[in-house]
């Protein structure tokens, strides 16, 4: 974005210098950033300190211009329209966000996390237990620590999707704020491909197959916590697929989500009866191996396939955590068996292996009550009834799903017998 006023002085001026100091007219050329994005947006953006009270001022009485014609706030910017701001307007409220101080340990961490980075992008690699974003009692996230890979004069780097805070892997963020538009219109759009390593307890009937289940914040949690809702959830999708098996000890799955609900892949994978290890939270005491593989939770996003500006897909893979590593060792699983290939859906499996997967899940659904009987008392335990429409089928998958060849993208037929 290059910044002339009228009399063709101050090429190149920082816009929020020119916010605050300005008694003159200004004009201001869209960059490509900044395309397709609504006039408030624009100001929100690059001159912060001017509220949307005075852009809608100016705006009706014709102050404010796009390429010499009058605008309105909602109006849509192209790259290379010259914006004319009038003098004043800035707002003592609307500051800039001043940048927090890193320490040299906070930048060293940061950069230990780092994958590649170019124009566009900065592609991590969050450790588990650290969390994306902050909130009420989190101080320490990834958010904070995007300063560091920004200059004093840069944009500061921005969030474009998340992940759980004991989740590990592929975390992408956006270098200025029109590749993060870009960004976040493909996650949006489903057209970011991710695939996620875990291992599960047991290991599923069905082998290859996709869970369809509806999802929603579960009463009483603050939001905290998901359940599957088939009546008033949110459409759920996952693609799976069996790697390996430690007998019938536990499974290497690959996992690919078509939808992006929180803490899908946990939820599901707990709805069919076999949680991620580690994952107390939906699986309970049964997340749990015995002996020595670890507590923490084995979800870890591997791979992303993203379109990028520059018209060439980015395509990264995650090393996996030191605890996850340690327990395929232990497991006797070899990296090499996957190559995370993600795909489209393949449609529904054969009616046999529905069925099955429903009464997986019917069990499952028993043993949650049994629990919530448990904890309350049988006087206060809710009475809940499984109906024809409650045994939805939540497994789905392709035709020959089941068989220990199936296959998600290329990768090795699953393997029976290790242990």
């Amino acid at each position: 974005m290059s910044n002339d006023n009228e009399e063709r002085e101050g090429s190149g001026v920082n816009p929020w210098d020119s916010a605050k100091t300005s008694d003159k007219v200004r004009q201001f050329t869209v960059g490509p950033d900044d395309d397709d994005i609504r006039v408030d947006r624009w100001f929100k953006r690059n001159l912060p300190q001017i509220g949307f009270a005075m852009v809608s001022r100016w705006a009706r009485t014709g102050q404010v211009r796009v390429d010499g014609k009058r605008t309105k706030p909602e109006a849509r910017l192209r790259a290379g329209q010259v914006l004319r701001v009038p003098p004043g307007g800035e707002s003592t409220q609307r500051k800039p966000r001043k940048r927090e101080e890193l320490s040299d340990d906070d930048i060293d961490r940061a950069e230990a996390m780092l994958i590649t980075q170019d124009k566009a992008a900065i592609v991590l690699n969050k450790p588990p237990g650290l969390a994306t974003q902050g909130g009420t009692g989190t101080r320490d996230h990834v958010d904070r620590l995007l300063d560091a890979f920004a200059g004093e004069t840069d944009p500061r780097p921005r969030l474009v999707h998340r992940l759980d805070k004991d989740t590990s892997g592929v975390l992408l963020t956006a270098r200025s704020p029109g590749s993060a538009a870009f960004f976040s219109k493909r996650f949006s759009g489903r057209d970011a491909k991710k695939v996620y390593w875990a291992l599960i307890v047991g290991v599923p009937e069905v082998h290859d197959g996709v869970i369809e289940a509806k999802l929603a914040k579960q009463p009483g949690t603050g939001g905290e916590k998901m359940h599957v809702d088939e009546k008033d959830g949110q459409t759920a999708k996952t693609r799976y697929r069996v790697v390996d098996r430690a007998g019938n000890r536990a499974a290497w799955v690959e996992l690919q989500p078509f939808t992006g609900r929180t803490h899908q892949l946990r939820v599901h994978m707990a709805a069919i009866g076999h949680p991620i290890v580690g994952d107390g939270k939906y699986g309970g005491q049964d997340a749990f191996l015995t002996g020595s593989i670890s507590r923490k939770m084995h979800l870890h996003a591997r791979r992303l396939i993203i379109d990028h500006p520059d018209g060439v897909p980015l395509d990264v893979t995650a090393s996996l955590p030191e605890h996850f590593a340690q327990s395929m060792e232990q497991l006797g699983f070899d990296e090499a068996d996957s190559d995370a290939a993600p795909e489209q859906d393949r449609g529904p499996m054969p009616k046999q292996l529905q069925k099955k997967a429903a009464r997986q899940h019917s069990k499952q659904i028993r043993k949650e009550q049994r629990g919530e009987r448990k904890g309350r008392g049988m006087k206060d335990a809710p009475k809940r009834k499984l109906g024809k429409k409650s045994k939805a089928q939540f497994a789905k998958g392709p035709k020959g799903a089941g068989r220990p060849g199936g296959k998600l993208g290329g990768g090795k037929p699953a393997k029976r017998g290790k242990r």
